[in-house]
C-alpha cells in the first residue's frame, strides 16, 4: 500500500510536469515530518534551478529537464519507496538527502546502474570510485568536515592544539556518528583530547549533556545535529555562556533556523560550509525575474539566499554541470544514466563555470574523476551575526587532511569491497 502511494505521488508530479521534458531529474524531499523546516528550502531551491534553466534556457542543450518531487519525509523505508516508485523513468541522478536513505540505496543503484550524487552527506567512503562506481560525494564529505574543524582550530590557535580539550556533541545516529574515527586519528596527529556526547533523536532535552560540557569545560565543541537538536544546542551552550566562537557545527547545522532562536545568544556561532551564503549573486536576479515573479517557485520564494536553499540551488547546478559534462563526452543532448555517471565522473568546476552559472566563487574549484568521487575536499567556515541576522564567510576553502582521510576512506571502501564481493577499477 505504501509503495502504491509513493507511485500515485510520483505520478500526479509527473501529469503537473511539462510533457517536453526529457532529463529526469528525482527529489526524495521531506516537506513534512520533524525535519520539514530543513528539507523545505533545500527542495525549492533544487526545484527553482532546474526552472530557471528551462524557462531562461530552454533546458540544458536543448533538452528540458523535469523534476520529479516524491515525499520521504525524511523516513529511510519511505525513501527505498520513492526510489522504486520513479527508477523506471529514466531518472539521471538521485539526490537522497538522508544518510539512511542513502546507505539502503547504494547497493541497489549500483545493480540498477544509476548514480546518486549525496552531497556533503552519505557515506563518506563512497569517494573510493573505484569500488562504489555509481555513488559520488563532492566536493566535500564528512571526514573533510571533521579535518576542516580542526584545521578552524589550528588556525585560531596558531597551529598548535596539543593539550586541548574538544568535545563532539553529535545525534545519535550513523550519521552523527560520521566524524568520530576520523576525529580520533586527528587527536592522536595533533595531541588534543577528545570527548563524544551522544544526543538522542530528536535532540529536544539535552540538559544532561551540557551540564557534562560545563564542567568538563572543553576548549571547543564540534557538532554533528539536525533539525531542533541544533537549535536547542545552541541555545542550552548559550545558556550556559559557552562561548559561541568556540562552538563549530558541520553544515547540517549551520543554517537560519538553527541560529534564530536563540535571538542574541547565537551571535558568534560559527559552521563549517562548502559554498558561499547569501543571495548576493547575479543568477538570483534572474531566479527572482525568470521563476519567482512568473509564478513558477517551488516555495513561496522567501527562502532565497539562505542556506539551505544555496544548498539545493548548489546541488542542482552541480547535476546541470554534469549533464554538460556527459553531452560533450557522448555526442548527445539526451543522455541517460549511464551517460550522466560518465559526465560525474569527468566533473570539473572551476572559477569560469561558476561565474557563468551566476555563481562567482560560491564554491571551491574541484575536480572528480574515476578514482576519486568526492572531489578535493575543501571546507571553509562561516559566522553568524545575529544583529545583522545573517552568515559570514570567514576563512577561506582549506583542504582537510588527505593523508589521513585517504587512508581511512581506502580501509572502508577496501572492507566494503570484501564484503560484496567488488572487484575494485575504473571501466
Amino acid at each position: 500500500m505504501k509503495l502504491k502511494l509513493a507511485t500515485m505521488a510520483v505520478a500526479a508530479v509527473m501529469a503537473a510536469a511539462p510533457v517536453m521534458a526529457d532529463l529526469v531529474f528525482p527529489a526524495l524531499s521531506y516537506r513534512t515530518g520533524p525535519y520539514a523546516a530543513n528539507g523545505i528550502p533545500f527542495a525549492d531551491g533544487y526545484a527553482d534551478y532546474f526552472t530557471l534553466l528551462n524557462e531562461r534556457d530552454g533546458g540544458i542543450g536543448g533538452e528540458m529537464t523535469k523534476l520529479m518531487e516524491c515525499e520521504t519525509g525524511y523516513n529511510t523505508e519511505k525513501g527505498v519507496e520513492c526510489y522504486e516508485a520513479t527508477k523506471g523513468s529514466n531518472p539521471l541522478v538521485y539526490q537522497p538527502l538522508s544518510t539512511g536513505i542513502t546507505y539502503q540505496l547504494i547497493p541497489k543503484m549500483t545493480a540498477d546502474d544509476i548514480p546518486m550524487h549525496t552531497m556533503g552527506y552519505g557515506r563518506t567512503s563512497a569517494k573510493n570510485g573505484e569500488v562504489f562506481r555509481n555513488i559520488f560525494n563532492y566536493p566535500a564529505n564528512y571526514w573533510d568536515g571533521a579535518s576542516g574543524a580542526v584545521n578552524h582550530v589550528l588556525d585560531v590557535e596558531g597551529g598548535d592544539i596539543k593539550g586541548k580539550k574538544i568535545t563532539l556533541i553529535y545525534h545519535n545516529s550513523a550519521y552523527g556518528k560520521e566524524p568520530i574515527r576520523t576525529l580520533e586519528e586527528l587527536s592522536k596527529k595533533h595531541g588534543f583530547e577528545l570527548k563524544v556526547i551522544p544526543v538522542d533523536h530528536p535532540g529536544q532535552e539535552q540538559k544532561s549533556q551540557w551540564l557534562q560540557i560545563r564542567r568538563e569545560k572543553p576548549d571547543y565543541v564540534f557538532m554533528w545535529g539536525w533539525g531542533v537538536m541544533n537549535s536547542v544546542a545552541i541555545q542550552e551552550a548559550a545558556n550556559i555562556k559557552f562561548p559561541m566562537d568556540h562552538f563549530i557545527g558541520i553544515w547540517w547545522s549551520g543554517s537560519e533556523n538553527d541560529v534564530i532562536p536563540a535571538g542574541a545568544g547565537a551571535n558568534g556561532y560559527k559552521s563549517l560550509t562548502f559554498h558561499g551564503v547569501g543571495s548576493d549573486y547575479p543568477v538570483y536576479a534572474d531566479i527572482q525575474k525568470y521563476v519567482v515573479d512568473a509564478g513558477k517557485a517551488a516555495g513561496a520564494g522567501d527562502q532565497l539566499g539562505t542556506v539551505l536553499y544555496n544548498r539545493g540551488l548548489y546541488a542542482a547546478m552541480l547535476a546541470a554541470e554534469a549533464v554538460k559534462t556527459a553531452q560533450g563526452i557522448h555526442g548527445t543532448a539526451a543522455i541517460n544514466a549511464v551517460q550522466m555517471r560518465d559526465g560525474m565522473a569527468a566533473l570539473e568546476i572551476t572559477a569560469a563555470k561558476m561565474a557563468a552559472a551566476g555563481l562567482p566563487e560560491f564554491g571551491p574549484e574541484f575536480k572528480v574523476s574515476c578514482q576519486n568521487h568526492g572531489g578535493n575536499g575543501f571546507v571553509g567556515v562561516a559566522q553568524w551575526d545575529a544583529a545583522a541576522g545573517k552568515w559570514n564567510s570567514v576563512s577561506d576553502y582549506v583542504q582537510s587532511d588527505q593523508d589521513v582521510i585517504g587512508a581511512l576512506v581506502a580501509e572502508d571502501s577496501a572492507a566494503y569491497a570484501a564484503e560484496n564481493n567488488i572487484t575494485p577499477g575504473c571501466n
